[in-house]
């Protein structure tokens, strides 16, 4: 079985955001914040880990982040603060 992450990146408390899938959620992060790839997350500077689910089924993986992805930005902070009220960057404690 796998293991399938969707994950919230904030630039800062309130700030751009972003929203993705991996089944690494360690690596992709780092790649996201070491600028790895171009893109989105390089540009806006959106390194920060605000939010994360796991699932074992990437069908459901890639359905929540497209609905995710489709709500309105009240929602997804909604979201980040239910779990995450003070925005913390949560990449450190995934070791």
């Amino acid at each position: 079985m796998k293991d399938y992450y969707i994950y919230i990146l904030a630039s800062r408390r309130n700030g751009t955001l972003y929203i993705g899938v991996t089944n690494n959620l360690i690596k992709r992060i780092g790649e996201h914040r070491d600028d790895v790839t171009g893109g989105f997350t390089k540009r806006y500077k959106v390194h920060n880990l605000v939010y994360f689910e796991h699932t074992n089924d990437i069908r459901a993986a890639l359905e929540r982040e497209k609905r995710v992805k489709a709500w309105k930005r009240a929602w997804k902070i909604r979201l980040i603060e239910e779990l995450n009220p003070e925005w913390k960057d949560l990449y450190d404690d995934l070791f």
